[in-house]
C-alpha cells in the first residue's frame, strides 16, 4: 500500500434510479454511450486515471488538481451543450490517500464522494483546499457556499460551487489582465554537462528577477513556468496553462571561459517571434548579456514605453563569475529545507563571500541558513546574532532587494525582536509586486509571529500568483491550516513532497492526532523519530532520546507565542511520544 497526495474526482448520475425504474435498458445505452462520447475522452485529456465504477458513479484519480477540476467543468459544459438524458454532480477534493494496487481509499476518497453530493445538477462542488490550491489557472467562477457538515467527516468543509448557469463564456487569462504578461521558460542546457544545469538555471531566473522589476508586466514566477523544462507541449499549451501572452525561451552554451546565450520572445497569439538574438560572452560579462537580454524583451512588448522602462533593470551583483556559481549551488541546495542540503549549502555561500565580500544576495543565502537550522533545533546558541549580522550586511550593501529585505525580517525573528519582524514583514510584503516566493516567506513570518489568518491570505495570494509553486509552499501553507485548526488541510498538504524535514514530519504527526486519527499519527510518529535521529547523526549529533522534549524541544523558540508550541506538543502527546 502507498500513501500519497493526489486529486479526486467523484461523480454520479443524477436520478439513476428512477431512470433505471422507468427504462432500464435504454438507460444502460445513454450510460455506455455518456462514458464511451464524453466521459472517458475527457479523462484522458486531462490525464485522469479511472479507479472505479460504482453502478452510475465513478472515481478518478488526478495528478493535478488544476486538471482535475478543468476536467470536471469541460464535462459539466460538454453534457450541457449536448442535451441528453444523463446528467452529473461531480465534486473534486485535493486530499491523501491510500493505493492498494489498482484501489484507492481513504480520508481523500470519502470527503470527494462527499462534496459530489452537495453539488447542483449539472455542477461541480470543490473543497477550500482546492480553490486555494488553483491560483489564476481557471476561469470559471466558484461561489463560496460556506461552511458544511457532511456525514462521517470530523470538521465542517468549506465548499465552493462552479454552476453551470453561472459560468461565462470562458476568457483566457491571459486577455483578462491588465498587463502584458509573460512567462520566461528555463533555458536549455546545451553544455553537455549535467551538473552545468544550475547555471543556465540561473540565468533564466535572473531574467526572471529582472522583469519582474517592471511594475508595468505581469511575470509568472520561476517555479510556475520551470515545470514545463521537459515538456511536450506545444507553445500555445503552455502559455494556456501559464494564463500569459508572451513566452521567452532561449538557451545557454558554457564552453571553457566563453558562454553562448540564445533567447528569443514569442506572441503566442500570433505565433510570432518578436525578437531573438544570440550573445557569445566572456563569462566575466555574462551579467550584462543578462541585462542586455532583459530589456531587449522588454522593449518589444506592446504598451511598456512607460516610465518604467527609465528605470535601468541594470544591476551587476558580482564581478567574480566562481562567487555567482557558488551562489547558483548552493540556492539549489537551500531550497531543500532539509539538514544535509542546508549545512553543504552554508558551505557554497561562505566560499561565494570569500571569492566577493560585497556580493549582497550571498549574504541573504547565508543568513537563512542559520535560519533553517535554527527551525531544525540543529544551530549553535549564537546562531540568532549570526543570522542578524549577516542579513544586516546584505541589506547594507542593497536595499532594494525583497529577497533581501525578507530575510531580515527573519533573522529579527530569531533573536526575538519580534515587532521590528513584523515591521519589516510588512515593509517587504509592500514592495512586492510579482515575487511570489518572497511573498509567501512573508506569509510565513507572519504565521510565526502568531498572525495565521493574515498568514493564509498572503499565502494563498502567492499561491495564486504561482500555482505551480515549488513544495516550499505547501510546506508553509501545511503549517499554516494546522495552526487554524483545518488538521485534515494540514495533512493533505503535508503527506506529499512538503515533508522537507522533521518539522513538516511532526505537523503532519500532530495533525492526525488532532483529527482523531490515531493510527495514522502513530505510524507517522515512528516516520518522524527516525528523520529527527537521521538529522542529528548529519550533524554528528548524538542520538536523542525518544521524549518530546529531546525530539521536538528545538521547535519551540520559532513561534511568538507559546499556544503554537503547545498545539503541536498536544498533538505529539496524542500520538504516543512522551514528555
Amino acid at each position: 500500500m502507498e500513501r500519497r497526495l493526489a486529486a479526486i474526482l467523484a461523480a454520479d448520475v443524477v436520478g439513476y434510479s428512477a431512470l433505471m425504474a422507468d427504462d432500464e435498458a435504454m438507460t444502460l445505452t445513454r450510460l455506455k454511450k455518456h462514458r464511451e462520447e464524453v466521459f472517458d475522452p475527457k479523462l484522458d485529456a486531462y490525464n485522469g486515471r479511472l479507479i472505479k465504477l460504482i453502478g452510475d458513479g465513478s472515481l478518478v484519480e488526478f495528478p493535478s488538481v488544476v486538471e482535475a477540476v478543468r476536467c470536471a467543468i469541460d464535462i459539466q459544459k460538454t453534457l450541457a451543450s449536448h442535451p441528453s438524458e444523463i446528467t452529473l454532480r461531480i465534486g473534486v477534493h485535493l486530499g491523501d490517500v491510500i493505493i492498494d494496487e489498482d484501489d484507492v481509499y481513504g480520508h481523500g476518497v470519502n470527503l470527494a464522494a462527499r462534496l459530489e453530493g452537495e453539488a447542483e445538477t449539472g455542477g461541480v462542488c470543490i473543497s477550500s483546499i482546492v480553490h486555494e490550491s488553483l491560483g489564476n489557472l481557471i476561469e470559471d467562477p466558484f461561489e463560496d457556499a460556506g461552511e458544511r457538515r457532511l456525514k462521517n467527516i470530523s470538521r465542517p468543509v468549506n465548499l465552493f460551487q462552479w454552476r453551470p448557469t453561472a459560468a461565462p463564456k470562458a476568457m483566457p487569462v491571459s486577455k483578462g489582465r491588465k498587463k502584458p504578461s509573460v512567462a520566461v521558460l528555463p533555458f536549455s542546457n546545451l553544455s553537455g554537462d549535467s551538473d552545468q544545469q544550475f547555471f543556465s538555471d540561473g540565468i533564466s531566473e535572473d531574467i526572471i528577477t529582472g522583469l519582474s522589476r517592471f511594475r508595468t508586466l505581469f511575470v509568472v514566477s520561476r517555479n510556475s513556468s520551470f515545470r514545463f523544462r521537459e515538456s511536450d507541449l506545444s507553445e500555445r499549451e503552455i502559455a494556456d496553462k501559464l494564463g500569459v501572452q508572451y513566452l521567452v525561451e532561449g538557451s545557454v552554451r558554457k564552453a571553457g571561459n566563453r558562454v553562448r546565450v540564445s533567447a528569443r520572445l514569442i506572441s503566442v497569439d500570433t505565433g510570432r517571434h518578436l525578437w531573438a538574438e544570440r550573445y557569445d560572452r566572456d563569462l566575466e560579462d555574462i551579467f550584462a548579456v543578462q541585462d542586455e537580454v532583459t530589456q531587449s524583451i522588454v522593449a518589444v512588448l506592446p504598451g511598456l514605453v512607460q516610465s518604467d522602462v527609465a528605470d535601468n533593470v541594470t544591476h551587476k551583483p558580482t564581478d567574480k563569475m566562481q562567487a555567482y556559481e557558488l551562489l547558483l549551488k548552493g540556492k539549489a541546495l537551500r531550497d531543500g529545507l532539509n539538514a544535509i542540503d542546508n549545512a553543504r549549502a552554508k558551505t557554497c555561500f561562505e566560499r561565494a563571500l570569500e571569492i566577493d565580500p560585497d556580493y549582497a544576495r550571498v549574504y541573504m543565502y547565508l543568513a537563512d541558513t542559520y535560519v533553517v537550522d535554527l527551525w531544525l533545533g540543529l544551530a549553535d546558541t549564537d546562531a540568532p546574532t549570526y543570522a542578524l549580522e549577516i542579513a544586516r550586511k546584505g541589506a547594507a550593501l542593497d536595499n532594494r532587494d525583497v529577497y533581501i529585505q525578507d530575510q531580515l525580517g527573519y533573522a529579527y525573528l530569531c533573536a526575538r525582536q519580534w515587532d521590528q519582524a513584523d515591521k519589516q514583514f510588512q515593509r517587504t510584503l509592500s514592495l512586492i509586486e510579482n515575487e511570489a516566493e518572497s511573498m509567501a516567506w512573508c506569509g510565513y513570518g507572519f504565521l510565526l509571529l502568531g498572525q495565521a489568518d493574515k498568514a493564509r491570505d498572503v499565502v494563498v495570494e502567492a499561491m495564486r500568483l504561482d500555482p505551480m509553486h515549488p513544495p516550499s509552499l505547501d510546506w508553509i501553507m501545511g503549517q499554516i491550516y494546522f495552526f487554524l485548526g483545518r488538521y485534515d488541510d494540514a495533512v493533505s498538504k503535508l503527506i506529499g513532497e512538503a515533508r522537507l524535514n522533521s518539522l513538516a514530519d511532526a505537523v503532519l504527526v500532530a495533525a492526525y492526532a488532532q483529527s482523531g486519527r490515531q493510527e495514522e499519527a502513530e505510524t507517522a510518529l515512528r516516520a518522524f523519530v527516525d528523520h529527527r535521529q537521521r538529522e542529528y547523526a548529519s550533524r554528528g549529533l548524538a542520538a536523542p532520546n525518544t521524549t518530546l522534549t529531546e525530539l521536538a524541544g528545538g521547535f519551540r523558540a520559532m513561534w511568538r507565542h507559546g499556544r503554537h508550541w503547545d498545539r503541536l506538543a498536544d498533538g505529539l502527546r496524542r500520538a504516543g511520544l512522551p514528555d
